[in-house]
């Protein structure tokens, strides 16, 4: 698997969206991602987003080929300058059970392109690596991993997440979300010593990503950073 994602990320790209253009794409993307698995119910825009994604703390990042979006994942940064975030409202629980000092990455919004998943690229392995290289660059303390019954093994095998709490209904889903958790500090060396891909590509310079400061609304230890961008 780790040859395969080295392939593909020869060719792929990863962009930080922020233009208006860009954003209605992944919007797009997402309502056709999510109704192809009937998730959630038909919109005459056939758009899919809400208010979290306008958020200071919110960072949206895609895979790209020939500049098509063919994946995303969106990244909200929990600290105490901005504790706002979609699963930290579904399960407001997590809040309580970390320091206030603590950081959170809560990836939302997992999408890849059907047309793609046909052609069996790892896409799915390229998007992974957004999350865990920003928990590294924004030096996170828990990871959430908010998804469904079908995905949790996946989760727990290769990131080593553990469940924290029951099933619940997430806004504008049909189906319950499970949340787990990873101490991803703890867990960082035993993640890449499985599965190299996950982290830089050194190799491969354009297969990492230029996050953004978002020092305006998040805040976090300037000790022990990674090169992941």
């Amino acid at each position: 698997m780790n040859e395969q994602v080295i392939e593909a990320l020869k060719l792929y790209r990863y962009k930080v969206l922020t233009d208006s253009k860009d954003l209605e794409e992944l919007y797009r993307l997402r309502y056709k991602c999510y109704r192809a698995e009937r998730s959630i119910a038909s919109n005459e825009r056939e758009v899919m987003t809400d208010a979290f994604d306008e958020t200071a703390n919110c960072v949206h990042v895609a895979v790209t080929l020939d500049k098509r979006i063919l994946a995303a994942v969106r990244l909200h940064l929990v600290s105490r300058l901005c504790l706002t975030s979609p699963t930290v409202e579904v399960f407001p629980e997590i809040l309580e059970q970390t320091a206030p000092t603590q950081t959170i990455l809560d990836p939302t919004r997992f999408v890849i392109d059907p047309s793609a998943r046909a052609q069996r690229v790892p896409l799915h392995f390229l998007t992974l690596r957004i999350p865990f290289l920003a928990t590294m660059f924004y030096d996170i303390d828990l990871a959430l991993a908010p998804v469904r019954a079908e995905h949790t093994a996946f989760y727990r095998r290769y990131l080593g997440y553990v469940p924290m709490m029951q099933p619940r209904d997430y806004p504008g889903l049909k189906k319950p979300i499970h949340l787990l958790t990873a101490k991803v500090k703890e867990q960082r060396h035993a993640v890449l010593a499985r599965t190299p891909v996950f982290g830089p590509v050194d190799d491969i310079p354009h297969s990492n990503i230029h996050f953004p400061d978002l020092s305006k609304a998040y805040v976090a230890s300037k000790e022990n950073q990674f090169k992941a961008a």
